[in-house]
């Protein structure tokens, strides 16, 4: 049977040797294991001027077993990398019925000391180890983008944003595809107020990405919010209305969000006098968990009181008195207004 495969990454090995290996082994392996039932020859993925195994990105319909083995001859070759990440996912009919993250494990001590940095991240009180375990995978090999994008990321926690910056910087000079660190550097764009930048660093995460990855969400959303922001009412409704529509599976970290979407498109509906949409939105956005930057049921009931009002429909009232009994001032400054 037939599925989709999608696989994107790159395998940085460092030295010409540890390169040599991994060529060897890919080619010994696809011919002797796999009888050569693999998506990809060496001349495809293996480049000896950049000491990488590098797949920008890779869809086809494939059977199953060539997945399987693809993705076990990527994993090996993987272990002989010191830095970079591969993800491949095997998707029927919109479902991932297989997915495999790549990146390498082995003893070398640039591998460990990202592992071990990667494990202190949002442990409390383990910001200044991360940071020197990830600063010592750098000193031993320059180019680890993963290594500069997490250490940034910490850096960002510690609210040192100039730090964060260069970090992104670097993350992105080592590796231009690495989505996550245009994702981060966007962060801090927005702690320092420039939307704009944030927009174009959003966009790039979006373009590095594919759609079943979560940062590509994550990017999605925070773009939409920062189009809303600048009254950009036509682009943030096109991030919204994407995000708003997807189906998350289970476990997904976009899924919180869904309420703060929802009410941020049906204020962007608003801002473009489709009131009734707005509404449609609101009720949603009611119906929704709390979001992690939550909006409040008296902010919502406010709010769509308001996209009755300016529909012309009935209902405003009620929703008005709901929000002023908890306590929403707008809400009580309305009711005053139009009583």
């Amino acid at each position: 049977m037939l599925r989709k495969a999608i696989i994107q990454g790159r395998i940085e090995y460092g030295t010409a040797k540890s390169y040599a290996q991994a060529v060897k082994m890919y080619e010994y392996r696809a011919e002797n294991y796999h009888k050569s039932d693999a998506l990809f020859e060496i001349e495809d993925i293996f480049f000896e001027e950049t000491l990488t195994l590098e797949i920008p990105r890779f869809v086809k319909q494939v059977f199953d077993k060539t997945f399987r083995n693809t993705v076990a001859l990527l994993e090996y070759c993987t272990q002989f990398g010191i830095a970079g990440e591969i993800d491949a996912w095997l998707v029927d009919e919109g479902k991932v019925i297989k997915f495999d993250h790549l990146e390498p494990n082995s003893d070398k001590v640039v591998v460990q000391r990202f592992l071990k940095g990667k494990a202190l991240i949002g442990l409390e009180g383990q910001e200044e180890k991360a940071i020197e375990h990830f600063t010592k995978a750098i000193e031993k090999y320059n180019k680890h983008s993963q290594a500069y994008q997490r250490r940034a990321k910490v850096n960002r926690i510690l609210k040192k944003n100039h730090d964060a910056i260069r970090d992104y910087d670097k993350s992105i000079a080592a590796d231009s595809t690495n989505p996550f660190a245009y994702y981060g550097r966007s962060k801090v764009h927005l702690i320092n107020e420039d939307l704009e930048l944030a927009i174009e660093d959003l966009e790039l995460a979006i373009k590095k990405s594919v759609a079943l990855q979560p940062v590509y969400w994550k990017s999605r959303r925070v773009k939409g919010k920062c189009h809303f922001d600048l009254k950009q009412y036509e682009k943030a409704a096109f991030d919204f209305k994407l995000f708003n529509n997807r189906k998350f599976v289970k476990d997904n970290p976009n899924i919180p969000w869904k309420r703060y979407v929802a009410f941020y498109y049906g204020e962007t509906l608003v801002g473009q006098e489709e009131y009734e949409a707005a509404i449609e939105l609101y009720e949603l956005a009611m119906s929704l968990p709390p979001s992690p930057t939550n909006i409040e049921d008296s902010e919502l009931l406010t709010r769509m009181g308001f996209a009755k009002w300016k529909a012309g429909k009935n209902g405003y009232i009620k929703d008005w008195t709901d929000a002023a009994a908890l306590g929403d001032k707008t809400a009580k400054k309305l009711l005053k207004e139009n009583s």
